[in-house]
């Protein structure tokens, strides 16, 4: 095909499907895909595939699921389809055998500008620090996380109350046609990669662990605009977590008033039927919609409408 390499993809959710469908529509030689193993799921925990599964069944891909990346049946297998390049995006953390036998090494689409934000969650850590900006790398792989040479990058601006939802779906089309961008200037040899090393020196490096429970929960004793950024940076998954009335709840969208608060930060404060807010310690958060836990997320307008202030 030309003089493309020939590419085996590896990805699972929604956000690797626009970089596979980028490489698809850029006439890639893309020779096979990997991704996770279908897991219970849904009602009934009924057995799902992959989005990038999907994607790969209805494009006739070949397909690899491998339970254990380290075995030898799946480096065989992998072997077989003799690819130049690895394409990486949203998988698992690779076995070095893996990633670095194909000739042209492996490459990954991080959704950050690196050396900032490496690991697990850039996308929801950005926001929930109050970035103004991030955006998209492709690097090639080495041994420690997010750590190899910087091949492209693209900037995405993050605006007032984007929520990470928002900046991932924006995100994902970005990496995609960065990843295109990227392997033609490998093709074309108009690139060449940096050292992370390079472009470091002297910048404080934030990171993005995977986000637990306890990242969750709001802490009222912070500033109106860090609450703010908090919980846009985890809408609308996991979401953000408070109580009410004794019962735990969930945030996702949230407007800033800038008034003096006459409540202790963390007070809900409601008239029962127009308006629900929390007071923080410089101003309150306008509720736009709720969750009880175990229940749908609703907007105010309807919690309010079914809520019972305790007497």
């Amino acid at each position: 095909m030309d003089n493309k390499p020939s590419i085996v993809f590896m990805g699972t959710p929604a956000f690797a499907v626009a970089s596979l469908s980028a490489l698809l529509a850029a006439k890639m030689n893309v020779v096979g895909v990997v991704t996770a193993p279908d897991k219970p799921g849904g009602r009934g925990m009924q057995l799902q595939q992959s989005a990038v599964k999907q994607f790969a069944i209805t494009h006739n891909l070949p397909l690899l699921q491998p339970e254990k990346l380290k075995s030898p049946e799946f480096f065989e297998a992998l072997s077989a389809w003799k690819p130049d390049l690895q394409v990486v995006v949203a998988f698992r953390m690779l076995p070095e055998k893996i990633w670095s036998f194909p000739p042209m090494g492996t490459l990954n689409v991080h959704g950050s500008l690196l050396p900032q934000y490496r690991g697990a969650a850039p996308i929801n850590w950005a926001i929930m620090n109050g970035e103004k900006e991030t955006g998209v790398t492709t690097f090639q792989l080495q041994h420690a996380i997010d750590t190899g040479d910087i091949l492209l990058q693209d900037r995405i601006a993050i605006s007032e109350n984007m929520t990470a939802g928002e900046l991932h779906d924006t995100m994902m089309e970005v990496g995609a046609h960065l990843l295109v961008k990227t392997l033609n200037g490998m093709i074309n040899n108009s690139i060449s990669s940096v050292p992370q090393s390079e472009t470091d020196s002297g910048v404080e490096i934030k990171h993005a662990p995977k986000i637990f429970t306890k990242d969750c929960e709001i802490n009222w004793e912070l500033s109106v605009e860090k609450i703010h950024n908090h919980i846009r940076g985890l809408a609308p998954f996991p979401g953000a977590i408070t109580k009410v009335d004794g019962k735990i709840v969930k945030l996702y969208s949230t407007n800033i008033v800038h008034e003096t608060p006459n409540e202790l930060p963390g007070t809900f404060v409601t008239d029962g039927n127009t308006f629900a807010k929390f007071a923080c310690k410089n101003g309150y958060l306008n509720i736009n919609d709720i969750q009880w836990e175990g229940k749908k997320r609703m907007p105010i307008a309807d919690f309010l409408r079914g809520y019972r202030k305790p007497s």
